[in-house]
């Protein structure tokens, strides 16, 4: 494999990192209100229901969705952080910053490929 294609990876594919950026910016914003969302839900029908085992069934509930939001949260700032453990390799610095920037921030990321890179 040609090391200038690994190198000019993530701006190469720059257009699919920005969208899976707003994929994962929008999961972001949707999964606190999910969460708190059927949260609500749960609880209601709990105490209408008036039922401990359902109290204790919908807090158990509760809980597992918050980690789950919490690890669905924090999982791309992982990976870039372990990416970043890359980002010393001199030449690779530059185009590493095109995917971290595209994935964590897709409104900053407009990068523009010209055809002769391919």
């Amino acid at each position: 494999m040609d090391a200038n294609f690994i190198s000019g990876f993530c701006t190469q594919t720059a257009d699919i990192l920005n969208f899976v950026g707003w994929v994962i910016t929008l999961i972001k914003i949707a999964m606190p209100i999910l969460i708190i969302v059927f949260g609500i839900l749960d609880f209601g029908k709990a105490v209408v229901g008036a039922d401990e085992k359902v109290i204790k069934k919908s807090v158990t509930t509760l809980g597992i969705r918050v980690v789950a939001g919490l690890v669905i949260f924090f999982i791309p700032s992982i990976i870039i952080w372990l990416f970043g453990l890359v980002n010393a390799y001199g030449k690779m610095v530059t185009d590493f910053s095109v995917c971290q920037t595209c994935l964590i921030a897709p409104w900053k990321c407009n990068v523009t490929v010209s055809s002769d890179t391919y």
